[in-house]
């Protein structure tokens, strides 16, 4: 397994495993058309160019066998899609490829991003996640995570609700 930082180099990559891992995750649950919408306005090489250009975010692939198989973007200060505060880091995208799911990358991922905030002398580790999304609200569970709080997330037209889950990490 190696991590590799994402520059502005990889963004058609990265616009590529964005969409098929969300696709993937998400479509069957929503309507084309939302589905759609969504796609077009969180992946366009514009609002993806934006991203990787804002210094309080940062996106890294995730390979295996040299194989890319999933990515992570985290977000500090007031890139967070929530004010969290300065000693927080989010989670606001962190997806694997099917066929390289139950290899142990969803762990790999949150521990590289555990270390990040360690590193950086962050308190707390958040994400956002589907409240219908019971698999992943379990794997965050067991890895120390607990629910604090809500926010909406837009498909398209349609309003759902992510749970927020937030991780204290031990002080300095």
């Amino acid at each position: 397994m190696t991590m590799h930082k994402c520059t502005i180099d990889d963004l058609e990559l990265l616009r590529e495993i964005s969409i098929e891992t969300f696709t993937d995750t998400f479509g069957a649950d929503n309507t084309p058309e939302d589905l759609a919408a969504y796609l077009e306005r969180a992946y366009h090489p514009d609002q993806l160019r934006s991203e990787l250009a804002n210094p309080d975010s940062s996106f890294y692939f995730i390979y295996l066998e040299s194989k890319l198989a999933g990515y992570l973007k985290l977000n500090t200060g007031v890139a967070q899609s929530e004010e969290m505060g300065l000693d927080a880091l989010e989670i606001e995208r962190i997806y694997v490829r099917s066929a390289f799911k139950r290899r142990g990358l969803g762990k790999q991922l949150i521990s590289f991003a555990i270390q990040h905030a360690r590193e950086t002398e962050k308190t707390a580790i958040w994400l956002g996640v589907w409240e219908h999304n019971t698999r992943a609200l379990e794997f965050y569970r067991v890895l120390g995570f607990e629910k604090t709080g809500a926010h909406s997330f837009y498909m398209g037209d349609d309003e759902q609700t992510d749970y927020i889950m937030t991780k204290r990490l031990e002080a300095f």
